[in-house]
């Protein structure tokens, strides 16, 4: 399972890439493809809703019963994560406004990517530096196995509603590199 987070880690990496790219082209002072802006968007949504909440909640309850010191470390974990998800929202809700033809400051809009992209990149490192290292040590294969029959639908089968329902992210996130983990 943890094999699995990290991979999962490395395919949120390449998403946010796919939209550093998208914020590169908005810090040139041009008009990226919102259209794929929001398929991103959505994605993560739904893949942070579906899968990753329920299973790093499940780690946590788990971690939590055999060591309770690291209360402080997954209450933390959840606090960013709901933050996140809030910023992730915003961009939603603005990206809308955008694709309706509002008026949406663009440069307001890119600082608040920016601010995101920043914020998630800071949390994946924050579970593979700090999070991972306490499963790995006190969760047995075992233990780690049930967890993994308790989650919906696993990674590889987001990656192919990735490929079945937004081919043109599909085709970007192939494309972006192989992050170091």
């Amino acid at each position: 399972m943890l094999t699995q987070l990290r991979q999962d880690h490395a395919n949120m990496a390449r998403l946010l890439h796919v939209l550093q790219l998208k914020h590169k082209t908005l810090a040139d002072g041009e008009r990226p493809d919102f259209n794929l802006v929001r398929e991103v968007v959505d994605y993560i949504l739904e893949y942070m809703e579906g899968y990753t909440q329920p299973l790093e909640r499940l780690c946590s309850e788990k971690l939590l019963a055999s060591l309770p010191q690291a209360e402080r470390l997954t209450r933390r974990l959840a606090d960013d994560y709901r933050q996140l998800r809030e910023r992730l929202m915003r961009l939603s809700q603005d990206i809308d406004m955008i694709l309706m033809d509002a008026v949406v400051p663009m440069d307001r809009f890119a600082d608040d990517l920016k601010a995101y992209l920043e914020a998630h990149r800071a949390y994946l490192r924050d579970e593979r530096e700090e999070l991972f290292p306490l499963i790995a040590e006190h969760l047995s294969d075992t233990e780690l196995a049930q967890l993994d029959e308790l989650l919906p639908e696993g990674a590889a089968a987001r990656l192919e509603q990735l490929h079945e329902a937004y081919p043109e992210l599909y085709a970007e996130f192939r494309g972006a590199p192989e992050p170091v983990v």
